[in-house]
């Protein structure tokens, strides 16, 4: 199945994401399937800079009625920050310490994907984690590459609507400005994977933390999901996993992006569950399973508009929500032992969250892959499911209505496969109306979609007027526009059912987990003993002890 969509995709990466074939229709049905691939263009995604399933994805269009086209220029707007004449020092090459703590690497392949919320998570995973670390971001130091939303409109209106119309693009509405983050050097795929190495080689050093913000895509399978790096490079899955597998230390792997459950393939040597349970002690915490996007990547300069799995992990490592203000120790220490565990903080922000992310684990991978599907339980105290399945069972209402969360997630994702058919039906006329519309204005001015033809700027110049006067009423652009309005307001209601939908399916998700655990502890065995060992991984307690060496 293809789909054709008028919305580019959230992500850098390969294969526009809508027009990729969605794994989970084989095993999901056809309304999940569609609700998963159309949720690769909808707002408020991680993968864009939305707050919330309101907000559109990066690239997308902002939900309009059709105006008027304002011929005269607003005033302009100051924008804070350097002017760029002073090129960054360039940076030496990365010596990586074997014995460090933490590495937070992240941002996006390019500017247009380097929000401003990213480089505040990766400031706050700084100061969460502490010393002994390192920072690798976007272009690297004093790089000029931070997106940040602009409090107005910006620029000649006439060039926006005709850039709107033949070139649409994420990022026109926002200014960029010199990172403000202590970085080690770029969050290229080298710069990344040789401070992994690096790290790795310490077998006596203790855990290492692996924290990754940015943007996600999705691949063919699991394996071959993949995170965006700096100069449109990418780190997938099996890639990490050779590197992984190669170590000599514990990894505990974060990574807050779209389609991140793809690295819990890391429970697996060489991250392919035919090849069995993977060697050492290494394990991950992910803003969402494989198939499914997760929301942040903000370019607001408001960090209280920020929503993501990232913010509420990272803030509930310190005993806090997600304004910083201190929690309840029993609310985020489950197991009373006066530390805050990986784990436990990933049990925050599956309850907390309030954007799309259904988050997940390798042990939960692992669980999905090995326990039997039926039979006989085994008690096996869960305190994290537990506290999921109690929690949202409140919020939602259904609480001791262990079916609920299942069915209520299944009539969501019916709703959702209705919006997905009006949906396509609302492109093809909007892709219809846009023919109509581009011809009408190509026929006047036949070189107004190429700003770089050598006629352009005279032609433009000299017909401004005019041209404003064609896109404010020419009857196939008043046309085009409510076309495309009519497609935003689907992408808005299939966004917000998506996020009503995603704490439905976290709560079935900690239900499942905790039959999967009481049958695969019945049957034991070293399936068992692995499980065991992820968990004990994820429940990592930070900050983490360092080990002495022999």
């Amino acid at each position: 199945m293809r789909v054709a969509s008028s919305l580019p995709s959230a992500s850098p990466l390969g294969a526009p994401a809508w027009a990729r074939r969605a794994p989970s229709l084989a095993r999901s049905g056809s309304a999940r399937a569609l609700a998963r691939v159309w949720a690769l263009a909808i707002a408020a995604i991680a993968c864009g800079p939305g707050t919330g399933p309101s907000q559109p994805a990066a690239g997308a269009s902002t939900p309009r009625s059709p105006t008027t086209i304002e011929i005269d220029a607003p005033p302009a707007v100051e924008i804070a920050g350097s002017t760029g004449d002073e090129a960054p020092a360039a940076t030496p090459a990365l010596v990586v310490d074997p014995t460090i703590r933490w590495i937070a690497a992240g941002g996006g392949s390019t500017p247009e994907s380097n929000q401003h919320s990213i480089e505040q998570d990766l400031a706050l995973a700084a100061e969460v984690f502490g010393g002994g670390g390192l920072i690798l971001f976007a272009g690297g130091p004093g790089s000029e590459g931070v997106q940040v939303q602009d409090p107005a409109p910006r620029g000649d209106p006439v060039l926006a609507a005709l850039a709107e119309l033949f070139a649409p693009r994420g990022g026109r509405d926002a200014h960029y400005r010199r990172t403000t983050l202590d970085a080690a050097g770029p969050a290229s795929a080298d710069e990344v994977l040789g401070a992994l190495r690096g790290a790795l080689a310490g077998p006596g050093a203790g855990p290492l933390i692996f924290y990754i913000a940015g943007h996600g895509d999705i691949g063919e399978s699991p394996r071959d999901n993949a995170v965006g790096l700096w100069g449109q490079g990418a780190l997938r899955v099996h890639e990490l996993a050779e590197v992984v597998d190669a170590g000599a230390r514990p990894l505990a792997l974060v990574v807050t992006t779209c389609f991140s459950g793809g690295f819990a393939e890391l429970a697996f040597a060489g991250a392919d569950p035919r090849q069995g349970a993977a060697p050492g002690d290494r394990c991950g915490l992910f803003a969402a399973t494989w198939d499914l996007e997760a929301s942040g990547c903000d370019p607001s300069p408001d960090r209280r508009a920020h929503e993501g799995y990232g913010i509420h992990f990272l803030h509930a490592l310190r005993g806090e929500d997600r304004e910083g203000a201190p929690l309840p120790t029993g609310s985020i220490d489950l197991d009373g032992d006066g530390v805050v565990t990986l784990l436990e903080a990933h049990t925050r922000a599956r309850i907390a969250g309030a954007g799309l992310d259904v988050p997940t684990t390798t042990s939960e991978r692992w669980l999905r892959e090995v326990a039997p599907g039926e039979g006989p339980l085994a008690p096996w105290p869960t305190p994290e499911d537990d506290a999921v399945v109690a929690h949202l069972g409140v919020a939602l209402g259904i609480a001791g209505r262990p079916d609920a969360a299942r069915t209520e997630l299944e009539r969501i994702e019916a709703e959702i496969d209705g919006r997905n058919d009006a949906l396509v039906a609302a492109q093809a006329d909007e892709d219809a109306a846009y023919r109509r519309a581009a011809a009408t204005i190509l026929s006047r001015w036949p070189v107004l979609d190429d700003p770089w033809h050598p006629d352009f700027s005279d032609m433009f110049a000299r017909q401004r007027g005019a041209i404003a006067e064609h896109l404010e009423r020419d009857p196939a652009l008043v046309a085009y526009r409510e076309a495309r309005a009519a497609v935003d307001h689907l992408h808005l209601e299939i966004g917000d059912l998506r996020g009503s939908a995603a704490r439905y399916e976290r709560l079935a998700r900690a239900q499942e987990s905790r039959l999967l655990a009481g049958r695969l502890a019945r049957r034991g065995g070293p399936e068992w003993a692995h499980y065991r060992r992820l968990l004990a991984c994820e429940r990592t307690p930070w900050p983490a002890p360092r080990r002495t060496p022999p």
